[in-house]
């Protein structure tokens, strides 16, 4: 599927959105090769994290309106785009690196994301307000930000420049256009590296245990993290550390 161009290079998953005549928009070919390119992404042994990119000018401009008003939408399907800890469960990491405009459908992908990273001519925005639609899956939304940063968002339906989205924390690095993907590359690097149990763990804790009671929220990391306690790669880093040399993971 050329829709979504996927890619390994040394642990890395690229998943290239690959429609940049129309600024990525979410028509349903590539809305189906995204699918394909996570599920493949998930199944892959040998890809220990994501970084998800836009080719063209754009990350992704939302979903594709001239098809939208074609085929009528009403309420979308629940499998109509691919949700991350919604409607599809992948536990190794994914990193949006954005440029250009992440809005509507392209913002939720951000969001989605567990890392992002932003070039500083990025801008994020919830645009549905304008147009009549509607953002149920920017629920998570004010556990990211604060309420009335979120109301700012869905109501005004304004996109937000780069700069603000990384004082609010929506983005976690700033870069120039020409080096995102170098950030991106060095990010992902820095994941593949590390124990890939201690990876996934760490991810299922902070999404499980947000809006959790303390209690809880400890009990569920303990239960999380108890099989990285008790794997051979918990062993193997003190060992490497002992003995001088980097560890060698197993993922068992």
């Amino acid at each position: 599927m050329n829709e979504v161009i996927y890619e390994l290079r040394d642990g890395t998953a690229w998943l290239t959105l690959n429609r940049p005549e129309a600024r990525n928009a979410l028509n349903a070919p590539l809305r189906e090769a995204l699918w394909a390119a996570y599920r493949r992404f998930a199944d892959d042994p040998d890809a220990r994290v994501a970084v998800l990119r836009g080719a063209g000018p754009s990350f992704c401009a939302g979903a594709d309106l001239k098809e939208m008003a074609q085929t009528g939408l009403a309420i979308p399907p629940p499998d109509w785009l691919p949700q991350l800890g919604r409607n599809i469960a992948i536990d190794k990491p994914v990193i949006a690196a954005v440029h250009g405009s992440a809005l509507a459908g392209g913002f939720l992908l951000a969001q989605g994301a567990d890392l992002c990273i932003a070039a500083h001519d990025a801008r994020f925005g919830i645009t549905e307000a304008r147009w009549g639609r509607g953002a149920p899956w920017a629920a998570p939304l004010p556990w990211l930000v604060p309420p009335r940063v979120a109301l700012e968002l869905l109501i005004l339906a304004e996109p937000i420049p780069a700069a603000r989205a990384y004082e609010l924390g929506l983005v976690n690095r700033l870069c120039a256009e020409d080096e995102l993907e170098a950030v991106a590359g060095e990010m992902a690097a820095m994941i593949a590296a590390n124990a890939p149990l201690s990876v996934v763990a760490a991810k299922r804790m902070v999404w499980e245990t947000a809006g959790m009671p303390l209690a809880a929220a400890f009990e569920r990391a303990e239960e999380l993290f108890a099989p990285t306690y008790l794997s051979e790669d918990a062993q193997e880093g003190p060992r490497a550390f002992r003995e001088g040399r980097p560890p060698r993971w197993s993922g068992a």
